[in-house]
């Protein structure tokens, strides 16, 4: 069955976050490495590391994953800008092999006007760089789908698959799957043959085993809307049935579908705990 979870505070320190994601009851959690708001961030020390790996296995957490800073921008025109980019996703992939995070999330980049094709190369030529620069990495470069707003890119399926083809490292990637960002982006997976057309598409043009992780998010918007405004499941235009077909899904029962929703922990709980008795048996 798949690892269901959410987004966990690392607050007090990164160990502290397994304890809180098993009273979430969450399976896998996904948590930023360090402030997501600040480019810098001090190491993490071996102490601190050590006590993360204990925590994972005394709390039964299956797996991490690690979303990037929001501040990063692997696709900017501003060569600054890109430096300071590629600098903290060096920083970040650094503290993932530390902790034995192997999956990478990050949203593909903005082009800020310089135009998608310019865009999507940079953010090619931004990870082979950031794999030129850390040979013995074991990390996994999750591209997220996009809901398409601003200049983002990665709101068509065939953006990350060109990202995927213009690297030298293609089996260094992977692509999370975020429902509300998909839907925003004229993605139907609500109606049975909209679902059934959506994952057909990604399977031809990206491929499903390319599929690493699941960001489980209703939508305030409506459908190719192109505004990235998260909701609590069942709250907005993709409704309880959405989420329960795509957990119950035979295609993606080993992976880790993770909750990004308002409402703090108190939500997370309620939510995570209706997907789990929505699991059917697998």
């Amino acid at each position: 069955m798949p690892f269901i979870g959410c987004h966990v505070s690392i607050g007090g320190g990164i160990e502290n976050a397994p304890k809180r994601g098993k009273e979430l009851g969450c399976d896998a959690m996904q948590i930023f490495t360090a402030n997501q708001m600040q480019w810098k961030a001090r190491p993490i020390t071996d102490e601190s590391r050590d006590k993360y790996l204990k925590a994972m296995k005394e709390n039964g957490i299956k797996m991490t994953i690690s979303h990037d800073s929001y501040l990063i921008n692997l696709g900017s025109p501003d060569k600054t800008k890109l430096e300071k980019s590629r600098n903290a996703f060096l920083e970040e992939i650094d503290r993932c092999d530390k902790l034995g995070i192997s999956l990478l999330v990050f949203h593909p980049g903005s082009h800020m006007g310089k135009g998608e094709e310019y865009c999507l190369n940079i953010i090619a030529e931004s990870i082979d760089y950031m794999i030129e620069n850390r040979p013995d990495s074991k990390v996994i470069f999750v591209l997220e789908t996009t809901a398409g707003q601003g200049s983002n890119v990665g709101y068509k399926f065939e953006h990350l698959q060109k990202i995927i083809e213009l690297s030298a490292y293609p089996e260094r990637f992977g692509v999370c799957f975020d429902t509300c960002h998909a839907y925003a982006a004229g993605y139907d997976i609500v109606s049975f043959v909209g679902y059934n057309e959506t994952f057909k598409k990604f399977d031809e043009i990206i491929g499903l085993d390319r599929l690493k992780v699941f960001h489980l998010n209703d939508s305030k918007k409506e459908l190719g809307s192109r505004i990235d405004r998260h909701c609590n499941l069942g709250d907005g235009f993709l409704g309880w049935e959405t989420f329960y077909r795509i957990i119950n899904d035979e295609r993606f029962r080993d992976l880790p579908m993770i909750l990004e929703t308002p409402g703090g922990d108190e939500n997370y709980a309620k939510e995570i705990a209706i997907l789990k008795k929505a699991l059917k048996e697998q």
